[in-house]
């Protein structure tokens, strides 16, 4: 993703479609504080979002969690929380935007519980959408993340197959995306 991605998803919520010297300013600090360089798409934050895209996919009204039948409700690409309840509709604008903004706060999460540990945008993709999926809480209390911080990279790797259940069942698409998250992990770059 580029920020003029990013600027055109958060546009719609601008006052009068119009960002201000402040807003910009602040688009701009967000994006440079997860590493979204101001030419190119190879970052981390990019790289998180396009792999949950492919996993999460975009509904525009609300539904109950897939996994449990119930709570909680989802939107957009996997959006949850306060709002967010049977009969709801969003615009696509919306889901995207909100997108953006759910990855960059779990991004965040996910820098500092991994704090000083030597980490490629590639791991730090990967994690964000583990975390994104399983919650910050369940992803800070990992044998993933304590793997990742004692140095061992290929145990972390091996621990996101682990995480392909939903309600104690095992699930075909999250063993796919735990899959694509490992080999994400894995990849020197």
């Amino acid at each position: 993703m580029t920020r003029t991605a990013l600027f055109d998803a958060i546009r719609p919520f601008a006052p009068d479609k119009r960002f201000t010297p402040d807003h910009v300013a602040a688009i701009d600090a967000l994006a440079d504080a997860f590493g979204m360089g101001r030419v190119g798409n190879g970052n981390a934050l990019s790289k998180a979002v396009a792999l949950i895209r492919e996993f999460e996919g975009c509904k525009l009204t609300a539904y109950p969690d897939p996994g449990s039948g119930g709570d909680p409700w989802t939107i957009g690409w996997g959006a949850t929380g306060a709002g967010i309840s049977k009969g709801v509709v969003w615009t696509q604008a919306q889901a995207d935007a909100r997108l953006l903004m759910d990855v960059a706060t779990f991004a965040n999460a996910v820098t500092k519980l991994v704090g000083d540990a030597l980490t490629t945008d590639n791991q730090s993709a990967a994690m964000t959408s583990l975390a994104y999926n399983v919650g910050v809480a369940n992803f800070g209390s990992s044998t993933l993340l304590r793997k990742h911080k004692a140095g061992d990279y290929a145990g972390a790797a091996a621990e996101f197959a682990r995480w392909n259940k939903a309600s104690g069942k095992v699930m075909a698409g999250l063993t796919r995306r735990r899959a694509a998250e490992a080999a994400l992990y894995q990849v020197k770059a």
